[in-house]
């Protein structure tokens, strides 16, 4: 896993770490839990801190940011519209033209194969020359080729 720097010198898994730490409890487990299975989905996956206290998961782009609120643990994936979810992991931000996300309840286990599987998607749509929404028609263009000069 490699590892971004994130505010005064500390390392954004440090402060991710604090985070869980400071959570406690259910939410602090489940945070810790579904940063376990990012990092296994992708080893080479970068932690960054942002937006005044975000954890974010990237690899080639933002794959997921973890929130924590009251009543639920958010996982939201930047490019969630453009992603198969054939086993209907996502549950919430749904009307969007881009973003979906997972929010996990108190008592709530996700399929870790199938967040796993979501992962790499979101890993391989970052990779990918063309990212727009499958089926939207966008092409991705080649990019111009510079002349000789004369």
């Amino acid at each position: 896993m490699t590892q971004s720097a994130s505010i005064e010198g500390q390392a954004a898994s440090e402060l991710i770490d604090q985070r869980i730490a400071e959570l406690g409890g259910w939410r602090g487990q489940t945070l810790s839990r579904m940063r376990e299975l990012i990092k296994e989905a992708v080893p080479a996956v970068v932690e960054q801190w942002k937006w005044m206290g975000t954890p974010v998961w990237s690899h080639d782009g933002i794959i997921c940011t973890g929130e924590s609120y009251k009543s639920a643990v958010k996982l939201t994936f930047i490019k969630g519209a453009s992603l198969q979810d054939p086993t209907k992991l996502f549950n919430a931000s749904l009307d969007g033209n881009a973003r979906r996300a997972i929010d996990i309840h108190e008592g709530e286990q996700v399929d870790a194969q199938a967040f796993k599987a979501l992962i790499r998607a979101a890993v391989a749509l970052n990779a990918s020359p063309a990212k727009a929404k499958p089926g939207s028609g966008a092409v991705a263009k080649a990019p111009a080729r510079r002349r000789a000069a004369s």
